[in-house]
């Protein structure tokens, strides 16, 4: 992390995060696929759970614009008001996202998991959803995503 960011205040990294969301706001930014998806799941009941490598400076205000009931996030560490830099909890990509998985599988026991991801570092966690879909993903994802079978799509 860049020197000027790691010393930054947490109010200050508010006011960035705040603004950054309201980039998205009113949801113009965002692929009417995806709302149209996410309005579907709602609908249904479903437990909307977002779950993002990205770091909880602003993925929790995603989460809660969205609609979302719980968010898992990379988190940062802090000392009192200073942001130091460093990881609190592990990177959320990877085997981090299967274990994350895991858990929200004890939180909500019974319940078909469906997952949605746009990497390859997704292809983990999703491999262990009972539904998955690849969506918007590279060329090398979209390959290993089809050797895994694990359906892609492209969202507009």
């Amino acid at each position: 992390m860049a020197p000027a960011v790691r010393s930054l205040g947490r109010a200050a990294a508010d006011a960035c995060a705040d603004s950054f969301v309201d980039t998205l706001q009113p949801r113009h930014r965002l692929r009417p696929t995806a709302l149209a998806v996410l309005e579907e799941h709602r609908a249904a009941g479903d437990h909307l759970v977002l779950l993002s490598a990205s770091p909880d400076l602003y993925v929790p205000r995603i989460g809660q614009a969205l609609g979302f009931e719980l968010t898992l996030c990379t988190e940062i560490a802090w000392r009192g008001e200073r942001l130091l830099g460093s990881l609190k909890t592990p990177n959320r990509r990877g085997a981090e996202k299967s274990r994350c998985l895991a858990w929200l599988r004890g939180r909500y026991p019974g319940i078909p998991v469906i997952a949605y991801g746009n990497s390859a570092s997704d292809l983990d966690h999703m491999r262990q959803a009972d539904r998955a879909l690849l969506v918007n993903g590279s060329a090398g994802a979209r390959a290993a995503a089809e050797r895994l079978k694990i359906p892609t799509g492209t969202w507009t």
